[in-house]
Order: structure tokens, then sequence, then C-alpha cells
């Protein structure tokens, strides 16, 4: 039987002679079992060895009547020490997976009492492959498809894996499979879409898809656990048009680059990113900005190089309906009074329609009945530094504004026109 995890061998002799060990284990495997051409038999054969980088060949310690105790306190951590008598040594395990760990530990223990070995799942000792006593391997950068593994599995323990230049056309459904990785770099290939089951790496905190083919961004993703540990996403020198309206569920966002696309829209709900700090959309075909964007509080904003409209306060797009349909009247009572809904209350259409509400200058709510325009905010307004929005020194663009009644749109436009003299 074997167990790969994290060891230190410690002397008890040590604080007798005013020394300590270093409290740090090494990669090593573990075998219990019988070193080769001992003959079968009683249990006085049966050894626990332990296999290093620096000692491939492997220390080897007689198990039977010779364990003095096992400290298991902290075995469901993958933690856990033997104690032998002879040598006096402490066998220090730590960074097991827990299962393995608990059967590694069972089989021991029945080898210390001297069970028949026919029951014991035991182990040729011999000496360990490199391969089983390396530190796992953390990081993967691949910049070539020669050098991209076509028949080799990528190792389990990847936290940073980048694999550009790759001419790769969709995501590996190996890569999907690494559970561990925090940092995924997949820029400059010919990806087109992406499968929802990147949802599924609960650790990814980075995803990088510069320079690719997309054409969207699935809102599964967005309702996915990447709510709780995207951070940076790259879809910069894509052929995005527009993000989902869950696109905002992607709360944990701090950095956001969606750089040299065709969009001609941001996020309608971009004010609920509470975390973004760095905002980058230069050379896309935005007109204008969402009324949230004023809720965002950022340190870093690139819009260069978007064909903003010139706003004109004093030409409104009028949707009012008047008098309010029933349906109106209902949808700003819920959101105005803070009424809870959801698919258990009503039918998904019309959640969809008061998740995506606008919010008029007085602070009230309006769904389809309202009055649009669009005015001029200086961008310093939510960013601390803000690269120029066009050639001429600019640091201003056309943001919507909403209303939902003519009596507060005439007292905008009366602050306007006092204003502008």
């Amino acid at each position: 039987m074997r167990l790969q995890c994290e060891v230190e061998v410690v002397s008890r002799l040590l604080p007798t002679c005013g020394l300590r060990g270093r409290g740090r284990g090494t990669r090593a495997l573990l075998s219990l079992g019988r070193p080769p051409g001992r003959a079968e038999g009683g249990g006085n054969g049966i050894y626990l060895m332990v296999c290093t980088a620096r000692d491939r060949v492997g220390a080897r310690y007689k198990v039977q009547e010779n364990i003095e105790r096992f400290f298991t306190r902290f075995v469901e951590e993958g933690k856990a020490t033997v104690r032998l008598r002879e040598p006096a040594v402490d066998v220090c395990l730590s960074k097991a997976n827990a299962s393995n760990l608990k059967n590694f530990l069972s089989a021991v223990r029945l080898a210390h009492q001297g069970t028949d070995t026919g029951a014991l799942p035991l182990s040729a000792l011999v000496p360990a492959k490199t391969s089983e006593v390396e530190k796992p391997k953390a990081k993967m950068i691949i910049t070539s498809r020669r050098d991209y593994p076509l028949t080799k599995n990528f190792p389990y323990s990847l936290e940073h894996l980048q694999a550009s230049y790759c001419k790769l056309a969709r995501i590996d459904t190996r890569v999907l499979c690494l559970k561990k990785l925090r940092k995924l770099d997949l820029s400059h290939n010919h990806i087109k879409q992406l499968p929802a089951t990147i949802g599924d790496l609960t650790c990814l905190q980075e995803l990088i898809l510069h320079d690719n083919h997309l054409q969207s961004f699935s809102g599964a993703l967005c309702s996915s656990t990447l709510q709780k540990s995207l951070q940076f996403l790259d879809l910069s020198r894509n052929k995005m048009k527009a993000l989902p309206i869950q696109f905002c569920q992607l709360r944990e966002l701090v950095n956001l680059k969606l750089d040299d696309n065709e969009l001609i829209r941001l996020p309608f709900k971009i004010g609920q990113l509470n975390h973004l700090r760095f905002l980058s959309a230069a050379r896309n075909k935005l007109p204008f900005l969402p009324s949230d964007f004023r809720k965002l509080c950022l340190e870093n904003l690139d819009l260069f190089g978007n064909p903003f409209e010139q706003p004109n306060p004093l030409v409104p797009n009028i949707q009012l309906k008047i008098p309010l349909t029933l349906l109106e009247c209902a949808a700003r009572a819920t959101l105005n009074y803070r009424i809870r809904f959801g698919g258990h209350l009503l039918p998904s259409h019309l959640c969809e329609d008061l998740e995506v509400a606008k919010t008029c200058q007085c602070g009230s709510a309006c769904l389809s009945s309202f009055i649009q325009i669009t005015v001029t905010m200086n961008l310093h307004h939510v960013a601390h530094t803000v690269v120029l929005v066009d050639n001429m020194g600019g640091t201003e663009a056309p943001i919507i504004c909403y209303f939902c009644s003519l009596a507060c749109y005439s007292q905008f436009l009366d602050r306007y026109l006092q204003s502008n003299g």
C-alpha cells in the first residue's frame, strides 16, 4: 500500500541535544510492505518505507510491535503522526488525501498488531520513481501548438495554466478537470465559444481569453461558482457585441478588460460590480454609458476610441404611457417598496423585466414607461485615473438618464437650463 504526502521524520532525541525539527515536510512516498526477496510469513518482515526526492531508495522502519502511538486528531485535514519505538522518531504526515490517509493508517495499525499479512494490502518496497516524489507541478506555460500535450494529461495539481498560440478552436475538456486552477490563460487562440463547465472550476480567479473569436459570454457562466471566485477577466480582442444581463452577478470582479470588441453597450446593471477597480473598454462601438455607470468607484478607466454620441437633453426619447398600465404600477410598487420576488412567485419573464428596471433621478423605479435622455458626465466622478476619451483631451462621455414622469423631467430641465444660462 502506498501514500503520497509530505513527511518529516523527527528524532525525539533532538530536544536533549538542544535541537528541534524544521517543522516543514518534504514530498514523499510512503510504502507499507515487504522488501524484495523476503519470504512470505509473519508480520516481522513488514516495514514502513519513506522515499523522498533526495533518498529515492528510502528509509525503512519496522512496523510490528514497534509503534508506540498514532496521533490522528487532524486526520480529516490530511495530517497524522506515527510514533515509533525504535528508532525513537516521529513520522509526521501532512498534505495527504484524508481518505487515503485513513486507509493507510488502518493498514499500518493492523500490521503493528500482527494481523495475517494475507489480509493486508502490501506493496513491494522498491525505490520510488522521480515522478512519485517530486513536488506537484503548479504552473505550466505552453506557447506553441507543437508543445501542446496531445497524449498526456495535464498534471492534476496545476494552479496556473497558460496555453497561448496553440490554435485551439475550443477549450480542452482535460483543462476543465483541473479543479485547483486559479489562473487560466488561453489568449491568442481561435476559441469561438465557452463551455458552461468552466463554471465548475471553483478556484478560478483569473480567466484570460485575449485575442480569440468569442462572440458571446454565456449567462450560465455568470450564474456559476465564478460569482464567488473570478476577480480578473480579460475578453479583449474578440468579436462580442454585448454581454448578458447576468454578467453583473460576477460581483467579485476587480479587473475587467473589454478592449477591441464590437460592444454597442455595457452591462445594464454594471453598478452592481462593487469590487471593480480597473475597467478597460477602449476601441468598441459604445454610443453612451448605462445610467448605472455612476455607481462605480474605479481606480483606472479607459474608454478611448468609442464613437460616443453628442448628448442633447432637450431631445428626449419619450416612452411614457399615460395612464400607467396595471403591470407598470405593480412593477413600480414591487421595486419601490422592496418587495421580494422570484421564480416561485412570478413568471420568469416578469422576473427578468424587474431585474432590468430603470431608476429615475428621483430614486423611483420604472419599467417600460419612462423618458430617456443622455447627458454629459465627467469620468473623473467614477474613476481616479481616466485615459482620454478622444484625441482632443476630453474626459467626458454621454450617460443615459431616466425619468419616471413628466414632472421629474421638467424639474431636471429647469435645473439644466439655469446652469447653462
